[in-house]
């Protein structure tokens, strides 16, 4: 067995049963926030990794998804950055996917009609499953600004869901 990054094997051990536990919940909810499942992919890849080399310290951390979570978004956010100022964005029929179940569909396309602040507030605390504090401290912002987002972002989401009908 080979550890890497100077960890020990029970911390390797702690990292891999946290990957299992988590990563694909970590996909999901960026893919969500960001509306891209390529670029979501890359982030949890990104961030998993830098989860890895810190893992002592992250392993202590209160919510070590949210972590994962917020340094994923802050990875896509300035790659997204990056790519803006060097080419145009490709149009979204451009990129081949596999065809989600049509309420899927209806409530992704509600969700991406939102604004990114609430979206990751409603994704953090509904697919991540955080707490209020948790979702704070993961997005850097008051408390109280997470329950408003979390209130305008899910009437926001009422009226498209049930207009839809």
């Amino acid at each position: 067995m080979t550890i890497e990054l100077g960890t020990t094997p029970s911390a390797h051990q702690g990292f891999e049963a946290f990957y299992r536990a988590n990563a694909d919940r970590v996909y999901r909810a960026l893919a969500v926030t960001l509306r891209n499942d390529d670029l979501a992919a890359e982030a949890v890849a990104e961030a998993m990794a830098r989860a890895c080399a810190r893992w002592p310290t992250v392993s202590r951390l209160e919510n070590p998804a949210g972590w994962v979570f917020r340094v994923g978004l802050n990875w896509a956010t300035s790659w997204w950055r990056k790519v803006r100022r060097e080419r145009p964005p490709a149009a979204e029929a451009d990129h081949p996917r596999t065809r989600p179940p049509e309420n899927s569909i209806v409530a992704r396309s509600a969700l991406a009609g939102l604004p990114e602040t609430q979206r990751a507030v409603i994704t953090c605390r509904v697919l991540l499953e955080l707490s209020t504090a948790e979702t704070a401290a993961a997005l850097r912002i008051s408390e109280g600004t997470v329950k408003s987002r979390l209130s305008r972002g899910l009437a926001a989401l009422r009226h498209e869901l049930n207009s839809e009908d």
